[in-house]
């Protein structure tokens, strides 16, 4: 199986695939987790200095990422969760990689759907225009509704402690405002019969992208002849590769890349939980 590169979302860092990166590596696969531009620090570093991702914006990230995958030696499996998922899906409309995967993916330009509980979510960011140039931080309240809501309060706590970091506000407008921009970073085609096989994963907890949304995210980018398929998991929020149970998400998506990827699967055989 090709090399799995797996790209983090807003409010986190490298560190939260902690456990997928361990648990591909035991089953012998190269997994990189290349952190965004301006966040190679650990988390405990970005807190004392989140002003140097002040004005980082996603074409920057995109083109980042790009730059790694044209580096390897063949396509990778990209693996990417909430706005790492909207990179994955912008990186295989460029053709890159050899399959993705869209973990909760924050919209791409296009779906259009906007749930009461995403708008709650990214609320905290644009309700002050300024934010755009600032870092915009989440409460432990807030990184609860919005990453932790079916954790324990325990378990809620330690992942804010070791996982949070406040985010770049612009890249939040650029993704919230981008069906009102006609040249959005976040287009795609959604036509594009040449793209690598995508799977978009749903949680039907999530409050930050709720399912309806992921739902809506895979019909569109459906509609070419690229392989798209749509698995949605059960009592899961937004923090997919931390919160209780994410051993059998991660799995599911490894035996989905390893199938589309020439690897022998059986799919059919996994619980859809």
């Amino acid at each position: 199986m090709p090399t799995i590169v797996l790209i983090h979302g807003l409010w986190l860092t490298p560190r939260s695939w902690e456990g997928w990166k361990a648990r591909f590596e035991e089953r012998g696969h190269e997994v990189l987790v290349p952190a965004w531009p301006r966040m190679e620090g650990e988390v405990e570093e970005i807190h004392r200095d989140p002003s140097v991702l002040n004005g980082l914006g996603l074409a920057e990230v995109l083109d980042h990422y790009d730059r790694i995958i044209r580096g390897l030696g063949t396509p990778p499996v990209i693996m990417g969760h909430s706005t790492g998922g909207l990179l994955t899906e912008l990186l295989l409309d460029r053709g890159l990689g050899a399959a993705g995967v869209g973990l909760s993916p924050a919209p791409v330009k296009g779906v259009l759907r906007l749930p009461p509980a995403l708008l709650r979510s990214v609320f905290p960011g644009l309700r002050n225009p300024a934010n755009r140039k600032k870092t915009i931080p989440l409460t432990p309240k807030q990184f609860r509704f919005s990453f932790t809501n079916t954790m324990n309060d325990a378990d809620a706590e330690a992942a804010y402690a070791r996982y949070y970091v406040p985010a770049p506000g612009r890249v939040v407008f650029q993704a919230a405002f981008a069906n009102l921009n006609p040249h959005a970073v976040t287009k795609v085609d959604f036509h594009k019969d040449d793209r690598p096989p995508l799977l978009v994963i749903g949680n039907d907890q999530d409050h930050t992208i709720p399912a309806s949304v992921s739902r809506e995210a895979a019909k569109r980018l459906g509609k070419s002849r690229a392989v798209v398929d749509y698995n949605e998991f059960a009592g899961r929020p937004h923090f997919t590769a931390g919160a209780p149970g994410w051993e059998a998400v991660a799995d599911y998506a490894l035996e989905w890349a390893s199938f589309h990827t020439g690897a022998p699967a059986k799919l059919q055989e996994l619980a859809r939980v």
